[in-house]
């Protein structure tokens, strides 16, 4: 079973050691000096902006700043098309206007809130507020004006796409292009009054041609989130930003029926929000009787593994600021590609274990608090929250209070505590103390590690786990190396975690050639790569091992295509159950090997697609899958995706077999920029059953929303049994004060 991986390991091997032309590349800078930084200047407001996107004020008639430089395609020429950015203010705004030349018509595929800025033409400013040179403001927009805003820690190690200010944008077409007004408050930034020099840059995306530019050039190895290569920003006015209070009470009614129940039940709820601006750098946010109706469920996945699934943290709240809470790997700071990386065996906080019980059902939350920003010098963030019984489990505490220090050169060190307290029984808790560091050495190497211990009445030994890495980021190659343990009586109620007893050795290793020979067949980048990961039980003995060797063609498209093979070895203590229509897997070691194609089109055009097909062994017999789908996108109102999840699964010594199918059709129309309507439809063959999911959205003033929300669950197996529905109307009002 060890020839396919070697087959790919050696084409792996041979196209990294391609010859003369393939390393012919113009490199920028990772680091720069003070004195090489580029420099903007705000000027004051003489009339108003009126912000319609069109540049006729004459503020915009003075000197822009101009020359972006490529990232992508080609790294450190100028932008195949010109931008200007003008930047003004008055004593409570900051202005950003830009006028984006272009030859031909630009690329645009959505105009919602948050859109996805891959697929389109994007003009886009990051605001470092504190100059740390570490975390900022990120502020976007497209050519139809939709809105996007983040916030940015670590350079980009944390990225809070939940952020929400209150800011305005407005796009107009012109003949040769499209212009951008944006108007950002002050109030809603926290930054430092002692300090009159920010950090800035701009980017622009040109989808046609996949071109990447920014105004203070930044490494294709690096995204726009790289602030210590940021320019800076003078001329503003240094007030205080304001306490920035905002009341966001919401009001729900609805009716369900659970499925196979024999009526409706009516719901009323209410329940309240507000954020409070403590300080310059801190934020308080406090939730009482949260409710999460809108959030769309769950998408259903086949699950061929041991473990439990990792569902993504969907809900506003716990996604805000979530980056602040995060321990763990070595900052990922370059574009993300498709390298499998080393599993996250130890997720130390996943919020999901708040408020979502086992099953993936809402487990009542009767209210919680949150502290996040900066204070001392230190990055804080702290969260309590407190559930209601459900079921047979007990209400709980649940506290974190994650610190952070920067040190040199965009390095820090910090802390961690977390804890759970089951309300009324004082026997059942969990406690967990970590620490951890991570450091940026010259050459873009960066150095990981930490260290947490747990207490649990479960266990007297063994409560511990701690991780460490080395990774080196460049323009033509990568390579991340380390090792983990996770001790056998380790717990964390408030973790997500596979395995216990186990050490882990990692590898990941790729180079990324840019021959110029293949960019006449379309192919931008070769990225031939190696992962191996390597598990024993603490005392020696092999628990498990996947070797991984691939190679990616990224096109210059923005599509791909990626071959790879995994050749993964399992060592069963008992029997485990792949399906419940075949025999239990016997214990003892099980070796397998199985090929991949995977890839996707271009997502800005009107179909494009994505898939993964696998073929060869898989634990006692052999498999083939496929995962994936077509996209449909006629304007950028509508878009409409079909995708299927299936695999035939055969046994080699016996006559056992099974297929696992879902079927999943997403559909979304946006009426304006503030009205949305999105369906989702998940189709179980196997068990028959059809989860559907139709969620209304207007945004009828600044952030401020009507939620209508219908749900229904039906088995076709069994039409006696009646399907679950639920109807739910919520409205929230913003109140800033």
């Amino acid at each position: 079973m060890a020839r396919p991986a070697g087959v790919v390991f050696s084409m792996t091997v041979m196209v990294g050691l391609l010859p003369g032309p393939v390393h012919a590349q113009t490199s920028l800078p990772a680091t720069i000096t003070d004195s090489a930084r580029r420099h903007a200047t705000a000027t004051a407001l003489t009339e108003p902006v009126r912000v319609d996107g069109r540049l006729d004020e004459a503020a915009w008639r003075g000197k822009p700043l101009t020359d972006f430089t490529q990232a992508e395609p080609r790294e450190g020429l100028p932008a195949s098309e010109d931008t200007e950015v003008w930047l003004a203010y008055d004593e409570s705004n900051l202005y950003v206007a830009a006028y984006l030349h272009d030859s031909q018509t630009p690329t645009v595929n959505d105009i919602r809130k948050d859109f996805n800025d891959s697929s389109q033409d994007v003009f886009q400013v990051i605001l470092d507020t504190f100059r740390d040179r570490r975390n900022g403001y990120v502020f976007m927009t497209n050519p139809e004006g939709a809105r996007g805003d983040r916030q940015v820690a670590g350079e980009g190690r944390e990225i809070n796409s939940s952020y929400d200010a209150i800011w305005r944008v407005e796009t107009a077409r012109v003949a040769d292009g499209w212009t951008v007004e944006m108007e950002i408050p002050f109030r809603a930034l926290r930054f430092d009054p002692a300090n009159d020099v920010w950090g800035i840059n701009f980017g622009r995306t040109l989808r046609r041609n996949n071109e990447v530019a920014y105004w203070a050039p930044i490494p294709r190895a690096y995204t726009f989130y790289r602030l210590s290569l940021a320019g800076d920003l003078s001329g503003l006015p240094m007030g205080t930003p304001g306490r920035d209070l905002r009341v966001k009470p919401f009001a729900l009614a609805g009716t369900v029926r659970e499925t196979g129940g024999t009526g409706f039940t009516n719901q009323r709820e209410a329940g309240v929000d507000v954020k409070y601006r403590i300080t310059e750098g801190l934020t308080l946010d406090v939730t009482a009787n949260p409710d999460f109706a809108q959030v769309e469920a769950d998408q259903q996945r086949v699950n061929l593994t041991q473990y439990s699934l990792f569902y993504q943290e969907k809900r506003e709240f716990f996604l805000e600021n979530s980056g602040l809470f995060y321990v763990g790997d070595a900052a990922r700071n370059s574009r993300v590609r498709l390298t499998p990386t080393p599993d996250e065996d130890l997720l130390l906080f996943y919020s999901r274990r708040i408020g979502i019980g086992a099953d993936r059902r809402a487990v009542p939350i009767d209210g919680g608090i949150r502290v996040t920003g900066q204070a001392a010098g230190l990055s804080v963030g702290g969260l309590w929250m407190r559930t209601n019984p459900a079921g047979d489990e007990l209400g709980s505490d649940y506290g974190v209070l994650r610190v952070r220090r920067n040190l040199f050169a965009g390095s820090d060190v910090g802390g961690i505590v977390m804890m759970r307290d089951a309300v009324g029984d004082e026997s059942s808790y969990n406690r967990v103390y970590g620490a951890d560091a991570y450091i940026r050495f010259p050459g873009a190497i960066d150095w990981s590690s930490y260290y947490v211990q747990t207490e649990s009445p479960l266990f007297d030994a063994g409560q511990y786990a701690w991780r460490t890495s080395l990774n080196r980021e460049g323009n033509f190659h990568h390579v991340k190396f380390g090792l983990m343990e996770i001790g056998d009586g380790f717990t964390n109620d408030l973790g997500f975690f596979k395995r216990t007893g186990v050490r882990k050795y990692f590898l990941d290793w790729g180079v990324r050639p840019r021959p110029e020979s293949f960019r006449a067949i379309g192919v931008r980048e070769i990225h031939p790569h190696v992962v191996w990961n390597y598990f024993d039980d603490l005392s020696g003995d092999i628990v498990a091992k996947r070797f991984h060797s691939g190679v990616t063609f990224f096109l210059e498209t923005g599509g791909n295509v990626q071959l790879a093979v995994d050749h993964s070895t399992e060592f069963l203590e008992r029997p485990y159950s792949l399906d419940s229509r075949i025999d239990s897997i016997a214990v003892g070691r099980h070796d397998w090997a199985t090929w991949v194609l995977s890839g996707s089109t271009d997502a800005s055009q009107l179909i494009s697609a994505d898939y993964r097909v696998s073929w060869g062994g898989l634990w006692t017999g052999t498999q083939q899958g496929f995962s994936g789908g077509i996209t449909v996108r006629p304007s950028y109102r509508f878009r409409s995706t079909v995708s299927l999840d299936r695999t035939e699964w055969e046994g080699t010594d016996t006559p056992e077999s099974f297929t696992k199918t879902f079927w999943t059709v997403r559909t979304n129309y946006s009426f304006n920029k503030d009205m949305f309507v999105d369906a989702l439809v998940q189709v179980d063959r196997d068990t028959r059953q059809v989860n559907s999911n139709v969620r209304f959205n207007l945004i009828h003033s600044p952030l401020s929303d009507i939620f209508v929300v219908w749900n229904e669950q039906r088995f076709q197996t069994d039409e006696a049994i009646a399907p679950g529905r639920s109807f739910t109307i919520k409205v929230t009002q913003m109140l800033a004060f």
